[in-house]
């Protein structure tokens, strides 16, 4: 084989190589273009109707812990951020709060927001809470938690009237030392669970620093 033949050869198996590399490359590229097609008109019919059922679920669990007649506007459509972070502290956050505003006729009726609970016992333990604007819990709910079923998990209303017992409670004026806040282990009102006392007391905890949150700032959270 000559030179000519011998470099002819190379340079055809380079070009075969490169074809084959750029078509490839040129597959693939489609593929993913498709691919990014079909996930954003999927997105696109798909993202009112789940924005729809977790509206619907928010509201669900909004009518759980404050009841519908006390208010008739649009909670979900009246809000305050929460960004301090001494207040953000108090409900237990890292991350911005949103506060939802029930009116009655233009009045005060009540507000519902978020509290974490940071020392569970397997976790954080997220609650959705509602207070009225005299001060007293209108209600309160679990929204997620990985505490030990058939333990911790007593804290769900599904498993447990347990966290009904925050209903129509509030605390002594600026006193975070109230002594009927805790277990009754631990002097207070509140009933404990069987092998899992460190459940209740995270979310008790949590709870009555929330609600001393919205006694401290008052009718503010409302302007």
């Amino acid at each position: 084989m000559t030179k000519h033949t011998a470099s002819h050869s190379k340079n055809t198996f380079k070009s075969h190589l490169l074809n084959h590399m750029f078509g490839s490359a040129y597959k693939l590229s489609l593929f993913i273009f498709v691919c990014i097609i079909l996930l954003l008109t999927t997105y696109h019919f798909t993202a009112p109707k789940i924005a729809h059922e977790q509206r619907e679920a928010m509201l669900k669990t909004f009518h759980q812990i404050l009841p519908p007649p006390l208010y008739n506007n649009i909670p979900l459509e009246d809000t305050l951020i929460i960004l301090d972070p001494t207040q953000l502290e108090q409900l237990g956050s890292e991350a911005p709060v949103t506060v939802y505003r029930a009116r009655k006729d233009n009045q005060p009726a009540g507000l519902i927001f978020q509290v974490e609970a940071r020392n569970g016992y397997s976790g954080h333990i997220s609650l959705l809470m509602a207070v009225l604007p005299n001060g007293h819990i209108s209600g309160v709910r679990v929204l997620t938690h990985r505490e030990t079923p058939g333990l911790g998990d007593k804290i769900e209303a599904q498993k447990s009237d347990w966290i009904l017992s925050f209903n129509g409670r509030t605390i002594q004026a600026n006193n975070p030392n109230d002594p009927r806040w805790a277990v009754k282990k631990d002097g207070g009102e509140f009933d404990q669970f069987t092998g899992a006392t460190i459940t209740p007391r995270a979310v008790i905890a949590a709870v009555k620093k929330a609600l001393l949150f919205v006694q401290q700032s008052g009718e503010s959270l409302y302007e």
